[in-house]
């Protein structure tokens, strides 16, 4: 799985909610995308680490 993946269905979940600084849905998909975005190397690895060959993903 590749971590781009996630990271653009993250970024689609966060569109499609307004933005609302004082909302914690919003709030916490904003900083979330921003956190993964900036550690994307570090999420990879996460990923290949958690994801196993044959394991169900979407």
């Amino acid at each position: 799985m590749k971590a781009e993946t996630l990271l653009a269905e993250l970024n689609r979940l966060r569109a499609d909610i307004d933005e609302d600084p004082t909302d914690l849905e919003w709030f916490t998909l904003h900083h979330v995308f921003c956190f993964v975005s900036y550690n994307m190397g570090q999420f990879q690895e996460y990923l290949d680490e958690s994801i196993k060959p044959g394991d169900p993903v979407p």
